[in-house]
């Protein structure tokens, strides 16, 4: 990994300041133990120790680790040690007061943190102490501008004769990610709902799923799904990817359908998804659209498949 990746995440002033505030109404002078699991260049684990906290650990297996030892040394940030492993790889930790976790990803459970923060708050928590973020939530809203999906149409125009049909599946049942401008999204935005919800103060599963349904009052064409999320960090502090929020380094992430599709008033779209995510297989998602008429009879049904946008 480049140290661009981490430049990149440092230059979110929102993040940042979020982690920040979170960590300043958390950390007790002079009393607070942490653990920063995921520690990249340090960054949280170095305001911790800035806002006084007692003792933090540092839990970084990457390359990145090394840096994160400079710059402690550099800013001659005292009481922290670094642990050039991953968290679930140590074997009876000192249990601390604060676990803090920024293992978040466009998708926010790509990075595992729902496994990370079980074992965290199993083995290195203290009984009631405090995890940030506490926990995540997931919307979704139906995408009604064709910009997207017309960019992944592209195989229609290739020409020549040819006819690249199955290419275009292929690349239809994948995931993008993307920054969504609120004309591309139903209702400006305001249409979205949550699908999903992690509170990190009890075990959570890795296979997420949700279904929400939408009834439109005008017709209108739908090119997919658009995902976001927001975590609370701490009571009163939350951080989103929303397109209606303060910018992050994060984006949101576009899940086609498999072609346009055309409702009617008084006709529900109903959108399906589901996740599962692990150290050893990475994330797959599918997600399924479907349109029933004023009745509730199904009349049209899109399912996909992450796993089928790879190349065979």
């Amino acid at each position: 990994m480049r140290i661009e990746y981490h430049r990149t995440l440092l230059a979110d002033r929102v993040r940042n300041a979020a982690f920040h505030e979170a960590l300043r109404r958390a950390v007790v002078r002079g009393k607070t133990t942490v653990a920063d699991i995921g520690s990249g260049t340090g960054f949280l684990g170095f305001l911790a120790a800035r806002l006084g906290a007692r003792r933090v650990d540092l839990y970084e297996r990457a390359e990145i680790a090394e840096v994160a030892r400079r710059l402690g040394r550099h800013n001659r940030i005292r009481n922290c040690q670094l642990i050039p492993a991953h968290s679930t790889d140590i074997i009876d930790p000192e249990r601390v007061d604060l676990v803090v976790s920024e293992t978040l990803g466009n998708y926010p459970f790509e990075e595992n943190i729902i496994e990370t923060l079980n074992d965290a708050r199993e083995r290195f928590l203290k009984p009631g102490g405090v995890i940030i973020p506490e926990g995540v939530e997931q919307f979704a809203c139906p995408v009604t501008g064709e910009r997207l999906y017309r960019d992944l149409a592209a195989w229609d125009e290739v020409g020549y004769g040819l006819d690249f049909t199955p290419a275009k599946v292929m690349s239809l049942n994948n995931i993008y990610v993307r920054w969504f401008e609120p004309r591309d999204l139903l209702d400006g935005g305001a249409a979205a709902r949550a699908w999903d919800k992690v509170a990190f103060d009890r075990r959570n599963k890795t296979t997420r799923a949700g279904e929400l349904a939408w009834k439109m009052s005008r017709g209108t064409t739908i090119y997919g799904v658009g995902l976001w999320w927001r975590a609370d960090l701490i009571a009163g502090v939350q951080l989103s990817t929303s397109p209606l929020a303060p910018r992050t380094h994060w984006e949101q992430l576009y899940l086609p359908a498999l072609e346009p599709l055309a409702v009617a008033p008084g006709e529900t779209l109903r959108v399906r998804l589901r996740s599962t995510t692990s150290y050893e297989k990475g994330t797959n998602m599918t997600w399924a659209l479907a349109v029933a008429d004023a009745h509730g009879r199904e009349r049209v049904r899109h399912a996909l498949d992450l796993e089928k946008g790879y190349l065979p």
